[in-house]
């Protein structure tokens, strides 16, 4: 018999490598067919060690997902970026590894950090998402996110709609 424990904690630069590996895997599964294939890989390519320790170290929040000895999953998050959402917080990143998905880890992830926020005085949660990607909205919709705003974004050099997703 095995058995696996999962945790959800703190990102540290430790993890950077586990970190980029959830990022490459989730981001080529989530956008291929959405960001065109040389724009998502160049974008894939920027997220490197000095992009992930530069992330860690400008205090807002990275937590991540483990199972086992084995990073699976992370949420980027902490006080509303812009006021286009009308939140006081944002998640601004939550990816897992695309055999991790659909298990459960993600909506453990996803209470974890908007009680972490709520803790903080943040009880209004908004996250954005490319609107063509279905399976976000779809799990943001789960979790009882009400669609909000639509507005175009640029990524990589083109213009594609994003949605907003308000948790109250």
């Amino acid at each position: 018999m095995s058995t696996r424990t999962t945790s959800i904690r703190r990102a540290r630069e430790a993890d950077i490598g586990g970190l980029s590996t959830v990022f490459d895997a989730a981001w080529r599964e989530a956008y291929r067919g959405i960001i065109p294939g040389i724009a998502l890989e160049k974008m894939i390519a920027a997220r490197g060690r000095p992009w992930w320790r530069s992330a860690l170290g400008r205090g807002r929040p990275i937590a991540l997902v483990e199972t086992g000895d084995r990073i699976v999953g992370y949420a980027a998050y902490g006080r509303a970026r812009s006021r286009a959402l009308g939140t006081d917080g944002e998640v601004d990143e939550l990816y897992l590894l695309p055999e991790y998905q659909g298990i459960g880890l993600g909506r453990r992830l996803f209470r974890a950090i908007r009680n972490d926020l709520a803790d903080h005085g943040l009880g209004r949660l908004g996250v954005w998402t490319l609107e063509d990607n279905i399976r976000a909205g779809a799990f943001y919709e789960s979790m009882g996110g009400q669609r909000g705003p639509l507005v175009p974004d640029r990524v990589a050099g083109i213009t594609l709609p994003k949605v907003g997703y308000i948790f109250s």
